[in-house]
């Protein structure tokens, strides 16, 4: 049964700069193909490049912030070793990333964002979805940002649960490496408004069905400007990518 799309869904998309192709342009990470991923640089230079959206992702540390970070281990972006989620606070500052960043928290990226575009954060690990929805709530109430402005994603299916428990009106992404098909039966069970699969495994018909269903199909991550030009001929909605110019 063809499901309803929910007021909510509808706002999120008129709050999205309208664009002539009606493709939405995601920074992944910010703009990571410039600066140094999930950065206040990386944010910044995405903001200056006119995207759509923003997607980041995240992690609760040892002292229990939110942090906006994408390895499970420090080793490959920091000169530090070990598990992001071990750190505390004071060991995170200490940290150096790649091109003289530190690692942000979600709070510094809210700032940097301002609300000037969606925000998709994506709950990287367990955990995370109690403090993510407790900053929400703050900018909310202090900052002037709106539940539209924010979208949830996650691969861990039962984080994602643990979110819709918190908050029934929060727009959640299903986001999936496998057959995007298998994904509708929990968007429906979550109230999704999209499924965000692996471009590599879209076609005409899996596309056509996902949306007849009533959800958004965003598509990560695309870089290659004819890919880009072929997933808008297949029908997807919006793309992530590392260098947003490319997607016009």
């Amino acid at each position: 049964m063809r499901r309803f799309i929910p007021v909510l869904l509808i706002l999120f998309f008129m709050n999205c700069k309208e664009k002539s192709n009606a493709l939405i342009t995601i920074g992944h990470r910010g703009a990571m193909g410039h600066e140094t991923e999930n950065t206040l640089a990386s944010i910044q230079k995405a903001l200056d490049l006119n995207v759509d959206m923003i997607e980041i992702d995240v992690f609760k540390i040892a002292s229990g912030e939110i942090v906006v970070f994408h390895d499970e281990k420090i080793d490959r972006l920091t000169n530090g070793s070990g598990d992001i989620e071990s750190l505390d606070l004071e060991a995170l500052k200490n940290l150096t990333v790649e091109g003289d960043h530190k690692i942000p928290l979600l709070s510094e990226v809210l700032d940097v964002i301002n609300h000037k575009v969606p925000l998709n954060i994506e709950l990287k690990g367990p955990g995370t979805s109690e403090g993510v929805m407790h900053l929400i709530k703050t900018y909310m109430e202090n900052e002037g940002w709106t539940l539209d402005d924010f979208l949830i994603s996650s691969f861990n299916w039962e984080e994602l649960k643990n979110m819709r428990r918190i908050n029934k009106d929060i727009k959640i992404a299903i986001l999936t490496e496998d057959d995007p098909l298998d994904a509708i039966l929990i968007a429906n069970d979550l109230n999704a408004v999209a499924i965000n699969p692996n471009y590599l495994s879209l076609t005409k018909e899996n596309v056509l069905e996902i949306k007849s269903q009533g959800f958004k199909v965003f598509t990560w991550t695309v870089n290659d400007t004819k890919q880009i030009s072929k997933l808008r001929e297949l029908g997807v909605d919006g793309v992530f990518t590392n260098y947003p110019e490319r997607v016009n």
